[in-house]
């Protein structure tokens, strides 16, 4: 790399959303190393830093040269036949590629590709100061900044995430010219906006971080998150507590302040009768507040507030803060204490006037379908169907609550405190909360069986619906969440243990359905799943959740075609398509596995010539001596030995017993010509070979495991 230098580019703005601002900066950053890159500057863009505050983005490459190398191009042209005549004379063809490049006919030079020679016109031009290039490639990377609804000010043309008033282009010591939106490039930054509000001068990139420190901004994103995290265990040190920071909390705080200075808080300690979520969710969601618990894990009266200033009388903000939280928790002790008037069950009438889809009814009209579904499923996992059907009949009461209205983040929480406070049973309280698990990537599925019931049922009716009225997820569009709930169904079903077949309570609720007519709407007909039969949609849903658990497999380590062995033979539950892929994953790790799974696509494949012979049963008379009969022996000893097995579904001590058929599998194929001359024995081999894939075929079709 010629003469490499550091460079900065800052972006300065008012206030950049918090929730977006790493993924910004992080955008930017990409936008101007590939920028570079694409140019052909060497760059250490591996080696580039992301820095932002509420008030900037930049990115600091720590060595890029100040000269662009000289750029070649080569552009192809006709082939022989078409730039030359039969006389050899240029064509019009060849002579218009040549004035179209800038190059004589006679500077063209020839290559050779699959279809022949043909002209190329090659050129080199010199490369530019990386200093002339920068303005195009930062306003590159701003184009493709993520910014769902950018803004514009002032009288101007342009628009960006927020208004931009400083720009700073650092290539070493020197300031690269370039102007954004309206603003020239320079070597002024600025300081914070309260404590430092004068121009800060950058001397160069080197000095960028400490410049700014200097002037009460952290720039560097993880020293900011550090400061938020042990000022907020400084401030709780003097409540006695311990303060609940969740990693997202930590993050969207830092993304509002450049200064980070906490201070211990404190409400009214009536307010700890309204349920602890309602309180959290308002210091967290709403304020930004860190919630404190005492040794015991109960929430308390403290919280911490994270100011953006250092202030010389931090009991001022202290007053602020609590000025702030105390009408937000007024509220909510009113909402709870108005809501436990009304019985949770009373709201189930009015629910029938809130529509769930314009196709499918009110959300009353759901809950009846997840009522019954709730009913067969809790029949057939021996759990109370009298439990199952109440919670499924209350699962939504709480969407009318004024609570849950003012905090719809709390459906399901609130359920269960009012479901408790009415006396219902209290699993089916608990399954009023436990039902919506898994709520997000991560999230364990519901505890109690009620609760897997309910979450079982409440999905299957979502997913049948919503694919019978044309909803099903394309691409990245999933508006119904519909792949979250397939995921969540089936993990209920695997990591809960139950028992069910899937396709035939899929096909519950399938039956369960409205009748749907079909949209007028030609494309949205054709979407529609219910506009082929009930088997079909079945089918489709089938799949979709099977799809899911693809992810979910491979994120586990499991290879696509360990899973495919398994769904080929389609299990009947899902616990038990998790217990063969288990075992077909333990299988896949024996010195036998590749051999057999080889001999079993061998066997699939001979198969396929003779379909008729495979059903036949095996003449023990016709074996000849030797491999044939010494594989037959086998197989038959086999069979003992796998059917107890088979029976408590133990696939992995059966695959291990299988292997123990490779020799004679492999002496079989080495001296047995499978299909002879003479039909009865090629009959008879045919469903010799047949027997043994049966005998796979009860965990798993490994042919399809990857042979190495």
């Amino acid at each position: 790399m010629s003469d490499p230098k550091p460079l900065l580019i800052e972006i300065g703005t008012e206030e950049l959303p918090p929730k977006a601002l790493d993924e910004l900066a992080a955008a930017f950053a990409k936008g101007i190393c590939e920028g570079l890159a694409k140019r052909g500057i060497d760059a250490e863009v591996a080696n580039a830093k992301t820095y932002n505050s509420p008030r900037r983005l930049a990115v600091l490459v720590p060595g890029v040269a100040t000269m662009q190398p000289a750029q070649k191009s080569e552009v192809l042209g006709p082939y022989l036949n078409i730039g030359l005549d039969a006389s050899g004379v240029p064509t019009p063809a060849l002579r218009g590629f040549a004035a179209k490049n800038g190059v004589a006919v006679e500077d063209l030079q020839r290559t050779s590709d699959a279809k022949g020679e043909r002209f190329v016109a090659r050129s080199e031009k010199p490369g530019q100061p990386t200093a002339a290039l920068m303005q195009d490639i930062i306003a590159e990377a701003l184009k493709v900044l993520p910014i769902p609804k950018p803004m514009r000010w002032g009288d101007h043309d342009f628009a960006f995430v927020r208004p931009v008033h400083w720009l700073v282009i650092l290539h070493g010591d020197s300031i690269v010219d370039a102007e954004i939106f309206g603003i020239k490039s320079g070597r002024e930054s600025r300081g914070h906006r309260f404590i430092h509000p004068r121009a800060v001068v950058i001397p160069n990139p080197v000095a960028y971080v400490d410049a700014l420190r200097t002037a009460n901004v952290l720039v560097d994103p993880a020293e900011r998150r550090a400061r938020v995290a042990s000022e907020v265990a400084r401030a709780a040190q003097a409540t006695g507590g311990t303060p609940r920071l969740s990693d997202a909390l930590r993050d969207e705080i830092s993304n509002l302040v450049e200064w980070p200075s906490a201070v211990a808080c404190a409400f009214e300690r009536d307010f700890l009768a309204v349920p602890p979520e309602a309180l959290i969710t308002t210091m967290e969601t709403n304020q930004k507040f860190v919630p404190v618990f005492d040794s015991a894990g109960k929430l308390t009266e403290h919280f911490i507030g994270v100011a953006n200033i250092e202030s010389k009388n931090p009991s001022e903000i202290r007053k602020g803060y609590e000025r702030v939280i105390r009408p937000r928790f007024a509220d909510a002790k009113f909402f709870y204490d108005e809501d436990l008037k009304t019985p949770l069950a009373a709201h189930q009438d009015s629910l029938k006037s809130v529509t769930y889809q314009q196709q499918l009814g009110s959300i009353w009209d759901k809950c009846v379908r997840v009522a019954e579904l709730a009913r067969v499923i809790a029949n057939r996992s021996g759990v109370d169907a009298a439990l199952a059907t109440r919670a499924a009949a209350l699962s939504k009461c709480d969407l009318l609550t004024r609570m849950v209205g003012e905090f719809p983040e709390l459906q399901g929480v609130m359920g269960r405190y009012y479901a408790n406070a009415d006396g219902e049973n209290t699993d089916v309280a608990t399954a009023l909360d436990e039902f919506y698990r898994p709520r997000f990537a991560g999230d364990g599925i519901a505890q109690g069986r009620i609760a897997q019931v309910l979450a079982i049922a409440e999905r299957l009716d979502t997913l049948a619906g919503i694919f019978a009225v044309g909803g099903k997820p394309t691409g990245s569009k999933d508006p119904f969440a519909l792949r979250r709930a397939g995921l969540g169904l089936a993990r209920t079903l695997i990591e809960g243990q139950l028992e069910l077949d899937l396709e035939a309570v899929l096909r519950e609720a399938v039956e369960l359905l409205p009748a749907i007519a079909p949209p007028k709407d030609p494309k949205a007909a054709a979407k529609s799943a219910q506009a082929d039969s009930k088997q079909n949609l079945t089918d489709a849903l089938l799949d979709f959740i099977y799809e899911r658990l693809r992810g979910y497999y491979a994120e586990q380590g499991f290879g696509a075609d360990q899973f495919d062995a398994v769904r080929a033979v389609d299990p009947e539950t899902l616990p038990d398509f998790d217990r063969r892929l288990r075992a077909v994953a333990e299988f896949a790790k024996l010195p036998e596995a590749a051999a057999l799974a080889a001999a079993n696509k061998r066997i699939g494949n001979i198969l396929k010539q003779a379909p008729d012979d495979a059903s036949g049963r095996v003449d023990a008379t016709l074996l000849d001596a030797g491999a044939e009969r010494e594989l037959h022996e086998h197989i038959e000893r086999a069979v003992t030995a796998i059917t107890p097995l088979a029976q408590a579904n133990r696939y992995v001590d059966m695959l291990r017993a299988l292997a123990a058929l490779r020799t004679p599998v492999d002496a079989f194929f080495d001296q047995v010509m499978v299909m002879a001359d003479d039909a009865a024995k090629r009959r008879n081999r045919i469903a010799l070979l047949a027997g043994l894939r049966r005998l796979f075929l009860q965990v798993a079709d490994i042919s399809l495991l990857q042979q190495a």
